[in-house]
């Protein structure tokens, strides 16, 4: 019967504890007056206004419980199975770890010993009616009521890697006051002792009083006897009496777990051990053990004190209006992490961020982070280059440089082609080159956005290469079009420099010869002219005006 009891309590707490972790309490509003009571509002308000870090203590509830269960008394006469009990409660918060209960239990218990004992000669009414040297089965029934006030100590509800749980592990102690009333049965229904029962009982198991026969012993036993428990048992005339019973002092400390069901009720697993100092809960203190009907007790005596055990199951209630859950159900940790992750009354600073340049833009943001004191930058604190020259305009002397007289040099100042008109003056004043005859040329084309050269273009120039060689004194001036963009400058001096390239490399022509001109205006941007230069002057070579658009 024992062992079902224990089964059942067991899967009861297995199933209470697969489904309890769900049952989460929630945390509270620190900013929330109307749950602080008036002793805290001073440090409340104080809180609210940031002049105090910590916020006030909340009221929370009390928490009333019942439980029933089983107890067992550890005395001189082995306990009789787990016997019933039940007991009610009020606990109150001091703190998030530590609450103080009061607590009174009502408990019985009952044992029998499954081998004989002499009474020694010491009076004991209990079994005055038994001749010296008879054997008798010690038992008994005690009643025992206690009131207690017991320290709670949570271990589980301070956690740093989740906000709460859904149960609640505590250890506990305290002191008591405990009364009992113990009781033997001695005698059957006609006021008879059990001697005749005792002795058969003897006869029958003599010298074989072992754990193996203790069912088959209490058996008979159990048979035998009325179970009316009529005769008080032994008491100390010098111990103090409360309402007719023995009161003693006691301690009482325990362990054990409760399972969240709601806001307003979880259920309870606990243990409780009162130690007391006194040896009479059973009904007796002195004894002689053995005793068989081949070999006789030795006056062997024992004394020593009795304890009992409470093991129950309870449920709770919280009690209370515009309180939070009592304390020891909250993480005291659950308002510090969701401020840092989410705050909601920390006074913030302003956030500084480094600029090492001091350009305005912040250092993970500044793309050029070492730009000097004044210079004028763009949003990712680069150096502005207004006219798109290459030089920055903190080093430009010539902010705003035309297209047309780019590239520039180290200061940003560019150099400008002449007009057209002002050419064609200097060259109608300048005498033409005795002995150049090489006409007119023809002209190169390429294919849209293309610098490569074709098989016909190819052809043309080498028609252009023999011309030259044919007139030695004569150079020829290789002219590009596009000036509308720096892409299609760029554009124009690929080209031209393709050109160029081919005439010197494939055909021989001494690049002396040649004259470099690109991005001009008036002429087809997907044709290269070759004419007459032998009355002109320029380079022969040209540095790419934008290689950052140079086409692959």
């Amino acid at each position: 019967m024992v062992r079902k009891k224990l089964k059942l309590l067991t899967a009861l707490l297995c199933l209470t504890a697969s489904g309890a972790f769900a049952q989460l309490g929630s945390s509270y509003d620190v900013k929330d007056s109307s749950l602080i009571s008036k002793k805290n509002l001073p440090q409340h308000n104080e809180f609210l206004n940031n002049a105090y870090p910590y916020p006030a203590k909340p009221r929370n509830q009390w928490e009333v419980g019942v439980k029933g269960g089983w107890s067992a008394v550890a005395g001189d006469v082995r306990y009789q199975g787990l016997t019933g009990g039940a007991g009610i409660s009020v606990r109150k918060a001091l703190g998030y770890v530590f609450s103080l209960r009061a607590e009174y239990d009502w408990m019985r218990s009952r044992g029998l010993n499954f081998s004989p004992s002499v009474p020694p000669g010491v009076p004991n009414s209990a079994w005055s009616a038994y001749g010296p040297g008879q054997l008798v089965f010690y038992n008994y029934r005690t009643t025992i009521q206690e009131l207690s006030v017991q320290g709670v100590v949570t271990l589980n509800n301070i956690r740093f890697h989740k906000a709460k749980t859904g149960f609640n592990l505590y250890a506990f102690g305290g002191i008591a006051g405990m009364i009992f009333d113990t009781k033997v049965d001695a005698l059957d229904g006609n006021g008879n002792s059990y001697a005749p029962l005792f002795q058969s009982v003897d006869a029958k198991y003599a010298g074989q009083y072992t754990y193996g026969n203790r069912k088959d012993i209490k058996k008979m036993l159990k048979d035998g006897m009325d179970k009316k428990y009529e005769t008080q048992a032994e008491t100390d005339p010098a111990q103090p009496k409360l309402f007719g019973q023995s009161f003693k002092p006691a301690a009482v400390i325990g362990m054990g777990v409760q399972f969240k069901l709601s806001k307003k009720l979880n259920l309870q697993f606990e243990d409780k051990y009162t130690i007391v100092k006194t040896d009479l809960i059973d009904g007796q203190q002195w004894q002689a053990v053995g005793g068989t009907a081949g070999q006789r007790p030795q006056g062997i005596m024992t004394r020593d004190f009795d304890s009992y055990n409470f093991l129950s199951v309870g449920l709770n209630f919280n009690l209370g209006g515009k309180s939070v859950e009592p304390l020891w159900w909250l993480n005291p940790l659950d308002y510090a992490y969701n401020e840092i992750n989410a705050p909601r009354h920390m006074k913030l600073p302003k956030p500084v961020l480094d600029d090492a340049d001091g350009d305005g833009v912040t250092d993970q943001f500044d793309l050029e982070p070492n730009t000097p004191a004044g210079a004028p930058v763009d949003s990712h604190g680069v150096s502005k280059d207004t006219d798109g020259d290459g030089v920055p305009d903190y080093k430009d002397k010539e902010l705003i440089t035309p297209t047309q007289c780019q590239p520039v040099d180290a200061d940003g100042v560019g150099k400008c082609p002449e007009p057209p008109c002002c050419q064609d003056i200097r060259n109608n004043m300048q005498p033409k080159t005795a002995g150049c005859g090489i006409g007119d040329l023809p002209s190169v084309s390429f294919g849209a956005k293309s610098v490569s050269l074709s098989k016909d273009a190819k052809a043309v120039l080498a028609g252009v290469a023999q011309k030259m060689k044919d007139n030695a004194n004569c150079k020829v001036a290789v002219v590009g079009y596009g000036e509308s963009s720096k892409a299609a400058q760029q554009l124009s001096w690929d080209r031209v420099n393709a050109v160029i390239n081919y005439l010197v490399e494939k055909e021989g022509i001494n690049a002396d010869r040649l004259i470099f001109k690109y991005g001009e205006g008036g002429g087809d941007a997907n044709t290269v002219d070759l004419r007459d230069g032998s009355g002109e002057e320029g380079p022969n070579t040209v540095p790419a005006p934008h290689p950052n658009l140079r086409k692959k």
